[in-house]
């Protein structure tokens, strides 16, 4: 799979790192989905009720250990980040991930990657200021902990509003935390 590219345009939205901000990702290109090892992302209600009316789609493409749990107690764990629950993780990876992730290959399948996605997913690694601006995450800035090394800067040279198009546009339509909404 070649490197992502985005057409040269303006970012539809303020990325306040957006000048120094590197990333890559390199899903099929060396990384296996480090980013949904123990991804735990939280589901608004409506998030909540689009996988629920679309759980038979995702059935079929889950692992069979992440089928069972989902079938014995659920998607969402007893956890929650923003006020929000999380979804469940075993065997260290998301239940929803079996080589990729069964929310994107099913949306993509149906001419959208992010139809099923939850935002959080969606958007990674962007991150909301709470003032309606975004940021990249990165090694050591804003307190960051993962230390994926797709958040490393030293990890590539381009920077992420060159090779986040889609995430970025699709974050432009979110309504943000904190901005006056």
């Amino acid at each position: 799979m070649p490197p992502r590219k985005s057409p040269a345009k303006t970012v539809p939205l303020t990325v306040t790192n957006g000048d120094t901000a590197t990333f890559d990702c390199t899903f099929g290109r060396g990384c296996p989905g480090l980013c949904c090892q123990n991804g735990r992302p939280s589901l608004s209600e409506a998030e909540q009720k689009v996988v629920t009316k679309n759980l038979k789609k995702f059935v079929p493409h889950l692992r069979p250990e992440a089928a069972k749990l989902i079938e014995a107690e659920g998607f969402l764990s007893g956890r929650t980040k923003l006020d929000m629950p999380m979804l469940r993780v075993i065997g260290g990876w998301c239940v929803f991930f079996n080589e990729g992730c069964v929310f994107h290959k099913v949306g993509l399948a149906e001419g959208d990657f992010a139809k099923y996605k939850p935002s959080q997913c969606v958007i990674f690694p962007l991150e909301p200021n709470g003032d309606g601006t975004y940021y990249v995450r990165q090694w050591g800035l804003n307190g960051e902990k993962w230390d994926l090394f797709c958040l490393n800067p030293a990890e590539t040279d381009r920077k992420a509003v060159d090779t986040m198009g889609p995430e970025l546009e699709y974050a432009s339509r979110l309504p943000v935390a904190g901005a006056g909404g």
